[in-house]
């Protein structure tokens, strides 16, 4: 699967996925993986920074409100004009834009920092992204991202959980098996029955890859590996929130912080 098509699956979810996000049905983003992310940054007030892959633009908004001057770029058009209009309800200075993370349109060392939050595994070429986010991050600059855990969200993940509803364990298979753009066919959890009737499930290409082939991606690209994290939840969450319960078991996502050098 090449970024064209990457791209269409993206545009055709970005409508529904705008919509069902901000109405709090991404409770895996609200409730850990977003949070996590930010308490893992280091301090970015007054850094320029580029969000790759910012969707509609939640996470490069809470960038900005921590003080750094932000720009968002993604593949969607769609994402991108929600990002737009929601600046123009409250203008936080960031400047957002369509293109691919593959082929970034900056020039060299013009960032301070970069995220990507769950987006670098949905990119084909994750050699290409990687090498990008390097080049146009200037010396002694950090990429932080999050990707689905490789260990534990493979191509199969299932919960299995007691009579009584809670998590028992996660079984996962397919871990070496290589994935190179495979569909899979999801609504977020949290929505409604009949709003998840009112529309198509998401198409999300995976682009699976074992945990040794990213960090050595990442070693081969030229970063160095400063910060490493794997969110869970307490008890006392996973009782309020049990769609976040199986994050007791395993962790669901992993969090990276990586250098380029000075």
């Amino acid at each position: 699967m090449d970024a064209s098509e990457v791209a269409a699956c993206w545009e055709a979810n970005a409508e529904t996925w705008t919509r069902h996000a901000r109405a709090g049905y991404d409770r895996y983003r609200d409730g850990i993986n977003t949070p996590a992310f930010l308490v893992n940054l280091p301090e970015v007030a007054g850094l320029n920074g580029l969000d790759i892959g910012c969707g509609e633009g939640f996470n490069t908004r809470k960038l900005a409100e921590l003080g750094a001057a932000m720009t968002g770029i993604d593949i969607a058009p769609t994402f991108i004009r929600h990002a737009q209009e929601a600046e123009a309800v409250q203008p936080l200075g960031i400047a957002y834009m369509a293109g691919d993370g593959m082929a970034l349109p900056f020039a060299d060392a013009s960032f301070d920092f970069a995220t990507a939050f769950m987006s670098l595994m949905d990119m084909p070429e994750q050699h290409r992204v990687l090498a990008e986010a390097l080049r146009v991050l200037k010396p002694g600059g950090f990429l932080q991202f999050s990707i689905l855990h490789p260990c534990f969200s493979p191509p199969y993940r299932k919960v299995l959980r007691e009579s009584d509803g809670t998590v028992r364990a996660v079984e996962v298979g397919g871990y070496f098996g290589a994935v190179q753009g495979d569909i899979e066919t999801w609504r977020f959890g949290a929505a409604p029955a009949d709003e998840k009737a009112k529309v198509e499930p998401f198409r999300v290409p995976r682009f699976h890859r074992t945990l040794s082939d990213w960090i050595n991606l990442i070693i081969a690209t030229g970063f160095s590996i400063e910060h490493m994290h794997e969110p869970t939840v307490d008890e006392a969450t996973a009782e309020a929130v049990p769609d976040l319960a199986d994050l007791r078991v395993t962790p669901l996502f992993l969090h990276l912080r990586v250098r380029k050098a000075v």
